[in-house]
């Protein structure tokens, strides 16, 4: 167990303190817990590269932290009505959609390579800065309604683009 899967392991922890920020309204404290989470995936990252604690499993459990609160902080900002539903809908089936192909593709004994798009980099990025946009106006109650209107814009576009591409590269693999 290296100190950036320590690190990964303490980032997963704050999946459920973050939804119930949320959802008691502690909008300051969701905004915080957020910022730690994110603050301590650059920390383990730095640390797994500077001094060479690279693991497999922190290779599985790294992303799996990312997507475990981004899911859980949209599909809870969708229950409190901060965010349209539709849009959480989107952006978890995108997710749903490429680990059901993976896995379909494992199934028919033809495993497909994972590895983040460029595009899908940019997809998380953008969802990562409208969530803390989202979390930081609700916690300070400045109102950005025209940024988070444009946030989500960019959201589902950006969605909407990497879910595509994913299709496209799966359905190329499998076909060939």
């Amino acid at each position: 167990m290296t100190i950036p899967n320590l690190i990964t392991i303490l980032r997963f922890c704050l999946v459920p303190l973050a939804v119930l920020c949320i959802t008691s309204g502690a909008w300051g404290w969701a905004f915080v817990t957020f910022l730690v989470a994110g603050v301590s995936d650059g920390v383990d990252g730095f640390i797994a590269k500077r001094f060479d604690m690279r693991s497999e499993l922190g290779a599985v459990l790294d992303p799996l932290a990312d997507k475990a609160l981004l899911v859980s902080i949209f599909v809870t900002l969708g229950i409190v009505g901060v965010v349209p539903a539709w849009l959480v809908i989107l952006a978890v089936f995108r997710d749903f959609m490429i680990i059901g192909a993976v896995l379909v593709s494992w199934v028919m004994s033809q495993p497909v390579q994972i590895a983040p798009l460029m595009l899908s980099k940019l997809n998380t990025a953008v969802q990562i800065a409208f969530v803390a946009l989202v979390l930081f106006a609700k916690g300070t109650g400045w109102p950005f309604p025209f940024l988070i209107e444009v946030g989500s814009i960019l959201v589902t576009l950006l969605t909407i683009a990497s879910a595509a591409a994913y299709l496209r590269q799966w359905l190329n693999h499998m076909a060939g």
